[in-house]
């Protein structure tokens, strides 16, 4: 390859990098040519998938700043699966063709700037595909709000309630008022000046009875006799 080419390959290969959401390196070897195209198309339109010299990639990977995640996977028959739609069913993609042919062996990959080990890419393609998480997300989402509200609706009932149970109360309170004055009052009549002096009166009017002329007219007969 002359060394235009070269560099020209390697400023790919380092935009793929940069511009790519993750990378999976596996190692082909043995695999054949028809093998390799069902390999591109069991990844549909999430990833693409490269065969690439070590030389020239770890260069590129150097210039991409992936030179500690990727540098030592980069050994022996190298391909490179450049992730640019769903993550996981890239991952998922790989994975199956693995199961069934596996001659293809994944060395490991790198997903946003982190290193990712090959038992790691396996967990991530068990995961559910992006849109069911997102359904699941959003049914999860849906039913708090659902709680929230009906916990905003039932506020103004309970509020209600309260009020009227503290008018009650206070109805009551203001209805058994007037009992207590009206026997304040029958006590206060009873301490009163006029009652005093009403008894008065008739003690003093017994008491001209015992000085009458009838009374006075005893001792004289007994004078007499």
């Amino acid at each position: 390859m002359a060394n235009a080419e070269k560099v020209a390959a390697v400023a790919e290969l380092t935009e793929r990098f940069r511009g790519s959401s993750g990378a999976v390196l596996t190692e082909y070897r043995g695999l054949t040519v028809a093998q390799l195209a069902e390999l591109r198309r069991s990844l549909g339109g999430h990833a693409t998938f490269a065969v690439v010299k070590n030389t020239l990639t770890k260069i590129a990977v150097n210039e991409a700043g992936l030179d500690e995640q990727l540098s030592s996977m980069l050994v022996g028959p190298s391909a490179i699966a450049f992730v640019d739609g769903d993550v996981v069913e890239a991952a998922k993609g790989q994975r199956d063709f693995a199961r069934a042919n596996p001659l293809l062996v994944i060395k490991g990959g790198v997903l946003d700037g982190k290193a990712m080990s090959p038992s790691e890419i396996t967990k991530l393609a068990d995961l559910e595909p992006r849109e069911v998480l997102l359904a699941k997300l959003a049914g999860a989402m849906k039913a708090s709000l659902a709680g929230a509200a009906a916990t905003f609706n039932a506020l103004p009932v309970q509020m209600a309630q309260i009020a009227e149970a503290l008018r009650a109360k206070r109805a009551e309170a203001e209805g058994g008022a007037p009992e207590a004055p009206a026997a304040e009052a029958s006590a206060a009549e009873a301490s009163t000046p006029e009652a005093g002096a009403a008894e008065a009166p008739a003690a003093e009017a017994s008491a001209p009875e015992a000085g009458t002329p009838d009374a006075q007219a005893a001792p004289g007969d007994g004078d007499e006799g």
